[in-house]
């Protein structure tokens, strides 16, 4: 065993670290045969003589530096972790009891109920499942509505929502945490960064619950749904379940519960959730990629309260474009054709006489065209809905193979691979191996450019990459597809994105919520982690802390957790004029993000994020 570098441990300072260092790495020589005494017994030369002499000097120091700590250090240290913990308290305990504020239970009258829409609270079961007992109850007591969907559902698509009147709640059989406290349903993508805080606060049934209902989704809904609402049978959402599974299943073993049963039956479930992306029509053209897809058409529902004039915002939107760009999206109507979504009468006004009354003339009559709507729809399976990354309005979604998609998926492939592996089935794991590699080599021609140095979506009806710059160019380096070299490249692009408040979602004011200067927990936890898996830790820490300070800043001020934050002011104002307006208090993926990114930072970036926290008090009611 090769011996401590003498000089580097025995020096004159008295820092904790260099103690400790002492500690582990010098000390249990001193126990090894022959190493000090055995030296007395058996001379060497003067050379090895003068090294037994400064080892055994070196042992001296640390014995008493060690005792000194022993009796001092711990009241400076207990000091240190109180003052942490304290800095640090109110943001968690708000975290730990929204976790509680959040969950949603079919017990509770309430759940019933859909603040997007003005309909009547109906629950819906699946056609082949009868009511458990607590339904049956919740019935009686809450005087809601109980029905059957029409059909057993085996696959997105199968239903026609617009015939399930009035829209409703889709029953699962676990407890659930829902992202804000206007929600009422479990949303797809959402439930993986809830999930993954969960876990870090050691709530592993409630996350095992969540996942559990995923099955439940699959088996009865056909699909992980968008979210638990029947109007969402149509579509999907950006594809986490495998990391879901893996986080719930690791936090169980690590808790000394592993359940190898419960692994198999998940493996079944995920394959599945894994065949809707890699069949048509989630099929990118013949790239081999996949893209979003939603079954339904026309008008989203849920957008008509929630975001009010928006369709008739897009609709003028296209009318200012130039012909060839807005033609194939806003289409002339006659008032008594047949045309899908509302008709948006069409003026021309004299605006030169803005002081007085504007004459105008009727210039007929307009909707927006069934591809628009099937765009605006894939946007939303997305879950980036009223971003312009897929063109104006996410008019072109459904005509892109996206970076994250894709990356989602290799990364599924992956992780089936590995469970596959866990549960002895090498056919299986090799099956998946392969799957991967196909798709990474597709991901690789297509969506990067080596001359920019970032991942971008294609663009497979026209054959070419988009030029939009978008924050899910680090999604690659969380599924670990690029090239160390790629992933360096890609990181000397972080002055791109990062701001005082950390990522931004892209460079483009829009006035849509995903996209400049907002920045989202989701994908500053998967930015940050990709960053982090390729050895760029300082890049990391340094961007996972602007978001986390930015989060812990408006906590001070206001007692919340939002939804979003504006990366430049670093504060949760926003002034969102495209689409989805609000700032929801809650916030699920935000408080799951916050307790993740907080737990991979080094110490000295907690402690500094702690101090911040008692230098500037504020409400944390």
């Amino acid at each position: 065993m090769a011996q401590p570098q003498l000089k580097k441990s025995c020096g004159s300072s008295t820092s904790y670290a260099r103690i400790m260092f002492l500690v582990k790495e010098i000390l249990p020589y001193a126990g090894q045969k022959n190493m000090l005494l055995g030296t007395m017994k058996n001379p060497r030369s003067r050379a090895s003589s003068r090294t037994d002499c400064a080892f055994f000097r070196c042992r001296q120091t640390a014995f008493t530096l060690l005792v000194f700590y022993t009796v001092l250090a711990p009241a400076s240290f207990a000091q240190e972790a109180k003052a942490k913990e304290a800095g640090l308290r109110q943001i968690r305990s708000y975290i730990a009891a929204g976790w509680d504020t959040l969950t949603r239970s079919l017990t509770d009258c309430k759940v019933i109920v859909d603040p997007k829409l003005a309909a009547a609270s109906v629950l819906y079961l699946p056609a082949d499942f009868d009511a458990p007992a607590e339904v049956q109850e919740m019935h009686k007591r809450c005087n809601v509505q109980v029905k059957h969907l029409p059909q057993v559902i085996h696959k997105l698509g199968e239903v026609d929502t617009g015939n399930l009147e009035p829209p409703g709640l889709l029953y699962l059989n676990n407890k659930y945490v829902v992202p804000g406290g206007r929600f009422n349903e479990m949303y797809g993508w959402d439930s993986y960064f809830i999930v993954r805080g969960l876990v870090e606060d050691k709530r592993i049934e409630l996350a095992r619950g969540m996942v559990e209902n995923f099955f439940f989704e699959i088996e009865h809904y056909g699909a992980v749904l968008n979210a638990n609402r029947t109007y969402y049978l149509t579509r999907s959402q950006p594809p986490f379940l495998t990391s879901m599974i893996l986080a719930v299943y690791d936090a169980q073993k690590a808790a000394g519960k592993e359940d190898r049963a419960w692994l198999e039956r998940a493996y079944g479930y995920a394959a599945r959730d894994h065949g809707l992306w890699a069949r048509e029509p989630h099929l990118a053209g013949t790239t081999g990629l996949s893209r979003y897809y939603d079954f339904g058409n026309g008008p989203a529902p849920e957008s008509i309260k929630d975001e009010t004039g928006h369709y008739r915002q897009v609709a003028a939107f296209f009318l200012g474009q130039q012909q060839d760009v807005w033609r194939d999206y806003l289409v002339p109507q006659k008032p008594d054709a047949t045309h899908i979504g509302p008709l948006f009468a069409l003026q021309v006004c004299d605006s030169s006489k803005a002081m007085a009354q504007a004459e105008c003339d009727s210039a007929g009559v307009a909707s927006l065209s069934a591809d628009y709507y099937k765009g605006d729809r894939a946007m939303r399976e997305s879950g980036y809905d009223v971003s312009f990354r897929f063109g104006p309005h996410g008019a072109r979604t459904h005509h892109f193979a996206p970076v994250c998609l894709n990356s989602l998926l290799y990364k599924t492939e992956k992780d089936l691979e590995r469970i596959s592996g866990m549960l002895g089935r090498p056919a299986d794991a090799e099956d998946w191996r392969k799957r991967a590699e196909e798709r990474k080599e597709r991901i690789q021609q297509y969506l990067w450019d080596s001359e920019r140095g970032l991942y971008f979506d294609y663009d497979f009806e026209n054959g070419k990459r988009s030029d939009y710059e978008y924050v899910t160019a680090f999604f690659p380096l969380w599924a670990g597809i690029p090239t160390q070299e790629q992933a360096r490249v890609v990181v000397q692009h972080l002055p791109t994105f990062e701001k005082p408040g950390g990522l931004v979602m892209s460079t483009h004011e829009t006035g849509a919520q995903w996209d400049f200067p907002y920045a989202w927990a989701p994908d500053q936890l998967v930015a940050d982690e990709g960053i982090r898996r390729y050895g760029f830790n300082a890049e990391a820490d340094r961007v996972s802390y602007e978001f986390l300070s930015a989060v812990a800043e408006n906590f001070r001020r206001d007692g919340t957790i939002r939804e979003k934050y504006n990366a430049l002011t670093r504060s949760s104002e926003t002034q969102v004029t495209a689409g989805y307006h609000m700032n929801i208090v809650g916030f699920g993926w935000t408080n799951g993000a916050f307790l993740v990114l907080l737990h991979q930072l080094p110490e000295t970036s907690v402690t500094r994020l702690a101090n911040e926290q008692i230098a500037k008090p504020g409400s944390g009611r």
